[in-house]
């Protein structure tokens, strides 16, 4: 099945992923992120353990490594100057324990950065500040200013689960400054669920995904506002992936989106709004109001994209929220 058009026209490879543990897979509610790795492979968590599994293009599994984490949620890799290195957001358990989400015990919110076998080099918790006198740290997303790319190593976190602010560290994980929004046009962020470091143009740019207002906020590297985008557009963006001189946006209400090097859409992939209506989306409303995996999925249509990633050949990767996961390939079809 394809979907999108020229020259952004793709094969649907539905579930491609190599997924080790299938019943425990099939258990798990799903909430991971991806990435691309400095070779090439793709980089996830499994479904219902906490487990980084390194994947190739073709989604055979080329690894695994467990990680101290209670959800892996946000995953990035960034290079520190020495090494490649993965940031792993944990906002500390799942939101809605009530429904059985399972994963552990809860436990605080933290980023790890771990090297490309699992081991933990630095964590990272909430800052000292009033926000989080009586209040939930939890982390979702990591953007690092890379030095292998002329980057100051500079750390940006978003507690998109928490209090909805974004905190800046230098390399060595000293504190700087946090934004809460209201530095931009529509005030205060509503869920900054993740953010990314814009090359493209003529200086970098911080991207943020200000999920619960469907909007993006841009700013400078110094915390400075300069834009923001999307609203009438975009449908709870929850990802970004580069990809050349494009950027990937995973929508979570059921689409990614590529934007063009001046933020405009030129293409909308697998459009599936009225699936968020359903009743117990992203799953199925099962017995006592305990959800089981969806039996809407179908291919060509997304579910709720919430991890994505982009290779060198144009190629999408995409890691949905529900249970079991879905991990959904979109190979670029050459004109």
């Amino acid at each position: 099945m394809r979907v999108g058009q020229a020259p952004y026209l793709y094969e649907w490879i539905d579930d491609f992923a190599e997924i080790p543990a299938p019943e425990v897979a099939r258990r798990g509610w799903a909430h991971p992120g991806m990435a691309l790795s400095p070779s090439g492979t793709i980089v996830t968590f499994h479904p219902g353990q906490s487990t980084v599994l390194e994947l190739s293009t073709a989604g055979t599994l080329l690894g695994s490594w467990d990680v101290p984490v209670v959800e892996g949620h946000g995953i990035a890799v960034a290079s520190d100057g020495t090494q490649a290195c993965l940031w792993i957001s944990d906002p500390g358990g799942k939101r809605r324990p009530e429904l059985e989400y399972g994963g552990g015990e809860p436990g605080p919110g933290r980023t790890l950065k771990t090297d490309l076998q699992g081991a933990v080099l630095a964590e990272m918790v909430a800052p000292s500040l009033p926000a989080y006198a009586e209040a939930a740290f939890k982390p979702t997303q990591v953007a690092v200013y890379d030095e292998s790319r002329g980057g100051n190593g500079d750390i940006w976190i978003t507690d998109g689960y928490g209090q909805s602010l974004i905190h800046r560290y230098t390399r060595g994980g000293s504190y700087v400054q946090t934004i809460d929004g209201s530095e931009g046009a529509t005030g205060a962020f509503r869920t900054p669920h993740a953010i990314h470091i814009d090359v493209r143009g003529a200086e970098p740019e911080l991207y943020i995904a200000d999920r619960a207002k469907d909007r993006i906020q841009v700013y400078d590297l110094d915390g400075g506002y300069k834009r923001g985008f999307g609203e009438g557009v975009l449908h709870h963006p929850a990802a970004f992936a580069a990809m050349g001189e494009a950027l990937v946006v995973g929508e979570l209400h059921a689409r990614v989106t590529i934007l063009d090097a001046d933020d405009a859409p030129v293409a909308f992939l697998g459009d599936n709004f009225d699936v968020i209506r359903e009743p117990g989306w992203p799953n199925t409303p099962g017995p006592n109001a305990v959800p089981s995996r969806s039996d809407r999925l179908q291919p060509g249509r997304f579910n709720s994209p919430h991890g994505v990633a982009a290779d060198g050949e144009g190629n999408i990767y995409v890691a949905e929220w529900l249970i079991g996961g879905r991990y959904i390939k979109l190979a670029r079809v050459s004109d």
